[in-house]
């Protein structure tokens, strides 16, 4: 088992919060031209998953060399950051994190938000992401995080992959008790802690945490 897996995707240059946020011990995995994003950063992916139809040539000549070159066809049913997740869930990682410098793209950004509520993911004990400067925390229920944040952090619930039920959330101006949640609404939008500690749970469905704070948060999630 590998403790910590990284996922490095998107067509942007990563944020400097991000990449302080990732462990030195991590695997780390790049989906296609992501690569080049990692290299720049100063990370070193042990895989390059993808069609490659995006990396630059200076990037796979360095893959060829340092990594482990995972390519799949053009005509394929699933994103590169798909298949890089299903890589990383592979090497079954107590941590998963998925980070992306972002990009102008809606259609990639909801695909590779939503591949986090992939069933196969609910083997991870903590699936998170960093998508630009914004942090995200997925809970598979039945599951449960808990956020160390700053007091008047704004967080914001939504059910992304479909409905949620079940939803509680504590340590905020306006808690949760067994809501449900339907795909996409903004009942669990820009809330506010207003505890150090905020304790989100669900008891079905694919609940997706955002985090707007300017430090990080320490979630971990578990069986409730």
């Amino acid at each position: 088992m590998n403790d910590i897996v990284i996922v490095i995707t998107g067509d942007a240059p990563l944020d400097g919060r991000a990449l302080a946020a990732i462990p030195a011990e991590a695997i780390v995995i790049a989906a296609d031209g992501a690569l080049d994003h990692a290299l720049e950063a100063g990370l070193r992916p042990a895989a390059l998953v993808g069609d490659l139809d995006s990396v630059s040539a200076q990037g796979l000549e360095w893959a060829r060399s340092n990594s482990t070159i995972e390519r799949h066809p053009a005509d394929k049913d699933h994103t590169d950051t798909e298949l890089a997740l299903a890589t990383a869930v592979d090497l079954n990682p107590e941590r998963l994190i998925l980070v992306s410098g972002g990009g102008d793209r809606l259609d990639h950004t909801l695909a590779a938000i939503g591949a986090l509520g992939h069933p196969s993911l609910t083997s991870v004990p903590v699936v998170e992401a960093w998508w630009g400067r914004q942090q995200l925390t997925v809970v598979h229920g039945p599951g449960r995080a808990h956020l160390e944040l700053p007091i008047g952090t704004t967080v914001s619930l939504l059910a992304l992959q479909g409905a949620c039920g079940g939803v509680s959330v504590d340590g905020v101006r306006w808690p949760l008790v067994d809501a449900d949640l339907a795909p996409a609404v903004g009942l669990g939008v820009s809330n506010e802690t207003t505890d150090d500690a905020v304790e989100v749970t669900v008891m079905s469905g694919v609940l997706t945490v955002f985090v707007n704070s300017h430090l990080d948060p320490h979630p971990r999630s578990e069986d409730p």
